[in-house]
């Protein structure tokens, strides 16, 4: 039986894929690589606009320390000014579903 020499274990092939200096955006809607330039303290993803405090294990190893909780507020409050039409659709519907029935 010949031995495989380009055969990676398990391990090893994740090792391939491990991306030093990026990490994914925490909203779970988005989920964006995230790229911070080194030494900075916030970065903002470019798709959802969300922003996250950054923490440097390392001069090249970021990790996110939480939210930038001014700037998510402000745009959970404007998600939130845009819901109630939608809302007053869906209840209507609701409502005109269930009193057929009488």
């Amino acid at each position: 039986m010949a031995v495989e020499v380009d055969k990676k274990s398990g391990a090893e092939a994740l090792r391939e894929t491990r991306t030093y200096g990026k990490f994914r955006c925490h909203n779970p809607s988005c989920m964006g690589r995230l790229q911070p330039a080194a030494g900075d303290k916030t970065v903002k993803c470019p798709l959802c606009s969300m922003e996250f405090r950054v923490h440097w294990i390392r001069p090249d190893f970021p990790r996110i320390r939480g939210p930038v909780w001014e700037t998510n507020k402000k745009l959970a409050m404007e998600a939130m000014n845009r819901k109630p039409s939608e809302k007053t659709k869906t209840s209507k519907k609701k409502r005109g579903a269930g009193h057929g029935a009488e």
